[in-house]
């Protein structure tokens, strides 16, 4: 008898759940450091553990570590220009006799976190997430010219277009607004002490201020002026996702308006290219259980879930708001603006949501959403060819309420009393910042320091919330993906672009 395989997105949902126990049986003692040293030109290898304070002697200078300033003095050691003039000195707790022990190491050359099997196997979900962001340029700007070709006429193009803007702005607000209300009512910023508070600003405040130096500007007409790229070709080499979708959908518009025996080859080319990278999804989702594995085994491995624990209320906040979002506004959407069922609609795109929970990147998941909405639910490929590709881009639900409820949360730990007028312009902010926001993983902490500092809140607040922002990430992807996938078949609904053979209530 032939043993049958479990559909993909259950292979996926077990290599999850596994990735998670193996990544807590094999974690990361987060008070390991293993230091690289030379003496009499050989280089040994030390590691430190048990370690309560550490002393960094350079050049007659001295600086003191805690124990929880791990990834600091990893980052310290990064910046050095000169490797091989540091002195390490350590000092373990107080034994019983109430002394300490002390290690000395000299000229050391670097410190790094000690690995263990689940970050070790890292790799492979790194390969997986770069295999899915290898054909999602390809795809959006194929896709995107196919989709804009393929409607018709211009009259069709602005009803779809505006249809879809509509949706994912005022979807987008609403996020925002949850994520406003619930942070008022629950107030996770009251809730920090303030002894966590300044562990929490002098581990991550050196990561808070390079993340500060890559701030960007929140503005519409310079955020309209750059959606127009001077090359295109440089917009596909620098994957600027925002140029690409004009220039695609410009190119789309024009071939409409030529006569069809000149567009037909070039429209050909591209949805070829399309059906391509489509091919080449199926092929990767092969290995997809793997990755994910991979993936969430590393993450829980070198984060764990004790960060969660420090800023309990703060996580609390933003995962009930993502959740709310999901089941209320998406549910909503698809209830009233589909020809779909609520739990047929959910369980058709679970492999999508599992995706995304594990590469954290929008722009990864988009090839297996498109190909998930046109074989599960009859999405046709005209609508899902330019609206998803648009939404990976600029529908960041996820992100925008997540920035709301940092900014607040983080306004609330400094004391800072925000106005509703203030309140608001958060609203307007994060929308704004959640179309000009990259669909890869972290970037969403950039956008906020942009509105922490246009509401006069101290920018270094985002060490706060550093720690718990890869996981969260997670969370808000399934959150953006999901909202995509929604307004797709909302959009698709609505222009009869659905199969009624691939709907089942």
């Amino acid at each position: 008898m032939k043993l049958r395989l479990p559909a993909l997105h259950h292979q996926i949902l077990i290599a999850l759940l596994a990735g998670v126990v193996f990544g807590v049986i094999f974690n990361v003692d987060p008070n390991t450091l293993i230091i690289r040293s030379v003496v009499n030109k050989s280089e040994i290898t030390t590691k430190l553990t048990g370690w309560e304070k550490l002393l960094l002697v350079s050049e007659g200078d001295t600086l003191s570590y805690a124990a929880e300033d791990r990834d600091k003095i990893i980052r310290k050691f990064g910046a050095l220009k000169k490797s091989g003039d540091v002195d390490v000195i350590s000092y373990s707790s107080e034994t019983v006799k109430g002394t300490q022990d002390v290690q000395i190491i000299r000229s050391v050359i670097s410190a790094a976190k000690e690995g263990s099997i689940s970050t070790d196997i890292k790799f492979i979900g790194d390969i997986f997430i770069r295999l899915l962001n290898m054909i999602a340029i390809p795809l959006v700007l194929s896709s995107l010219i196919v989709g804009a070709a393929s409607l018709g006429d211009i009259k069709k193009f602005a009803r779809i277009g505006s249809r879809t803007l509509a949706f994912y702005l005022i979807t987008t607000a609403i996020a925002v607004t949850i994520g406003l209300t619930l942070t008022n009512i629950i107030q996770p910023g009251k809730q920090l002490d303030p002894g966590t508070e300044q562990r929490l600003l002098s581990a991550f405040s050196d990561e808070g201020r390079e993340r500060m130096s890559g701030e960007i500007e929140v503005n519409v007409v310079t955020m309209l002026v750059n959606m127009i790229p001077r090359n295109p070709f440089s917009a596909i080499a620098g994957g600027d996702m925002l140029q690409i979708v004009f220039f695609a959908i410009v190119v789309g518009m024009m071939l409409t308006m030529i006569p069809k025996e000149k567009s037909a080859p070039v429209t050909g080319f591209f949805d070829g290219l399309s059906d391509v990278m489509i091919k080449a999804v199926e092929m990767i989702m092969l290995i997809a259980p793997i990755g994910v594995f991979a993936l969430i085994a590393a993450t829980i491995s070198e984060f764990g879930f004790n960060i969660l624990q420090t800023l309990f209320w703060y996580s609390v906040t933003v995962l009930l708001g993502l959740l709310l979002h999901i089941s209320i506004v998406y549910t909503t959407i698809v209830k009233i603006f589909t020809k779909t069922g609520i739990v047929n609609f959910f369980r058709s795109i679970r492999q999508v949501q599992s995706i995304g929970f594990s590469t954290s990147s929008s722009a990864a998941t988009l090839p297996v959403n498109m190909e998930t909405l046109q074989v599960n639910l009859g999405v046709s490929k005209s609508i899902t060819s330019f609206v998803l590709p648009l939404g990976a881009t600029i529908n960041m639900d996820g992100t925008a309420l997540y920035q709301g409820v940092a900014a607040v949360f983080i306004a609330q730990v400094f004391g800072v009393d925000l106005t509703l007028t203030q309140q608001f312009s958060i609203v307007l902010l994060a929308t704004l910042a959640s179309i000009g926001t990259a669909p890869v993983p972290g970037v969403g902490i950039i956008m906020l320091v942009v509105i922490l500092k246009s509401l006069g809140i101290p920018e270094i607040g985002v060490a706060l919330i550093l720690g718990v922002d890869r996981i969260l990430d997670m969370c808000r992807t399934v959150t953006n993906v999901t909202g995509d996938a929604a307004i797709c078949t909302a959009v698709a609904s609505a222009e009869n672009e659905i199969s009624p053979a691939k709907v089942t209530e």
